[in-house]
């Protein structure tokens, strides 16, 4: 097999893995909670954790690829991914489960923070768009299909088995990443900036974590503007610290590049818009209105992966071919289209009623994510794709937190935080759209106004995606 494709099978593999486990574990929480008796603020910090904590080093391990090889922390990275996994499975509490998820992150982190890097290095200039749509498809892709996957495996064979089909997979995976894939990229044997890896990622942490303790109203507003003012103070003193170092962590040059800045702004939106969407669906879907189980809820999300796993190459293929501009635009229009439709939402919806605005959605994310990641990576020297694909999924994951924080923060703005409770845990009973038909209006309220915030943020992620080119 031609090397390129050996790298892209590759690399695809470890990012669908990466992000399948991002979102194939929300259709298994209610299984969860009742196997492990746990709370329900465990239960979400059991989803969160994993963004947190790949959001929070990603950027790091992106930098020590530059300098230490992409590759080899590549591999490094799956066989953490993989142990971990096994280490998830035989979890007995929901706190393990959280300790657990940490340690999949981070080789998450590994592999998210190299794959787009690798296939850059391997690929020409004009067949990298239509590589990195291939990849980029398979992310979320990843996060769509593992609730269809998860849905079925803990119908089947219970929640642990969604752990299990990580480890086969991600121990072939490795022995053939570290057999096959070779080095590349520039290796620039630097100094570790452990004072900006250390500010970043404390930074970053404090303020994700005060959104997410703010939405689920575990501290007060006091604490929480504590938790934000203190992360925001490191993010600057990580400014400062890199415009200082000999050689920083973060290259602030890269920046100045518009290109690079303006799709990484956009990345940043889009990710903020889209970032809950498969969580806000499967609220809905699984909820006293629509009453459906794991496997069937996952089943109506199909319809997004299809128009993704579509449009993402052939997006890919055209930017190549025509370098037509106007794609990620276009995309991310395309996305809010079905953003606004899906504010019409009723109590109930059929299938047919919601492959439309689901085809549009997913249409619009596979459109504008090839070609926006292939110009970001095509604008940075070859010595810094490393810590230019971190950046970007470092934007990916920080907003699809912060999404999730701001989605719970406006639901329980709508309705209590026990009522969201009880609706994603289904324990409203059968009768419960006639009894607790105030509180279903209301939920569908705030799931109106988080869909149309979200079709705001898609338009508004247009303008760095015009801009930035001359």
């Amino acid at each position: 097999m031609n090397y390129k494709w050996i790298t892209l099978s590759n690399t695809t593999i470890g990012t669908l893995m990466a992000s399948l486990d991002r979102n194939i574990i929300l259709i298994a929480l209610p299984t969860i909670a009742s196997d492990l008796h746990t709370s329900f603020f465990t239960l979400m910090w059991i989803v969160l954790v994993y963004w947190l904590v790949t959001a929070a080093v990603l950027l790091n391990f992106g930098r020590l690829s530059d300098m230490f090889g992409r590759v080899k922390l590549y591999n490094v990275g799956f066989a953490l991914f993989t142990f971990g996994s096994g280490l998830c499975s035989i979890s007995q509490t929901g706190e393990q489960l959280v300790l657990f998820r940490i340690i999949q992150a981070l080789g998450a982190a590994f592999l998210f923070s190299n794959s787009a890097a690798i296939i850059t290095d391997t690929f020409q200039e004009n067949e990298r768009a239509k590589a990195l749509g291939l990849n980029q498809m398979s992310i979320v892709v990843g996060s769509v299909v593992g609730l269809v996957f998860g849905g079925f495996l803990t119908s089947y064979l219970g929640w642990r088995s969604i752990f299990w089909v990580n480890i086969p997979i991600g121990i072939f995976a490795t022995i053939w990443s570290y057999a096959k894939l070779k080095e590349l990229g520039t290796i620039r044997k630097e100094k570790i900036d452990w004072v900006g890896n250390a500010t970043f990622a404390a930074g970053l942490f404090l303020i994700l974590l005060g959104v997410t303790f703010g939405a689920f109203r575990i501290i007060s507003l006091f604490e929480i503007s504590l938790f934000i003012i203190g992360g925001v103070s490191l993010l600057i003193f990580f400014v400062f610290i890199e415009k200082k170092v000999p050689r920083p962590m973060f290259d602030l040059a890269l920046f100045k590049i518009r290109i690079f800045t303006g799709g990484n702004i956009a990345i940043f939106l889009n990710a903020l818009a889209r970032g809950a969407f498969t969580l806000i669906m499967s609220f809905y879907l699984q909820g006293p209105s629509m009453k459906l189980n794991a496997l069937d809820a996952g089943t109506y999300l199909i319809p997004v992966s299809v128009a993704l796993a579509t449009f993402a190459p052939l997006s890919g293929w055209l930017y190549d071919k025509y370098k037509l501009r106007i794609l990620a635009p276009l995309g991310l229009l395309v996305s809010g289209i079905g953003f606004f439709i899906l504010t019409t939402i009723g109590v109930t919806a059929s299938f047919h009623w919601l492959v439309t605005p689901l085809l549009l959605v997913g249409a619009g994310m596979g459109i504008f994510a090839s070609p926006n990641r292939a110009s970001i990576m095509t604008s940075v020297p070859t010595y810094r794709r490393g810590v230019s694909a971190s950046i970007s999924t470092t934007f990916v994951m920080t907003g699809n937190a912060f999404s999730i924080g701001f989605v719970f923060l406006i639901m329980t703005n709508f309705i209590s935080l026990h009522a969201v409770e009880q609706l994603f845990s289904g324990s409203f009973g059968a009768s419960s759209v006639i009894i607790y038909k105030p509180i279903v209006d209301k939920f569908l309220s705030s799931i109106h106004f988080i869909f149309f915030v979200s079709g705001v943020m898609m338009l508004v992620s247009i303008i760095p995606s015009v801009i930035r080119w001359k």
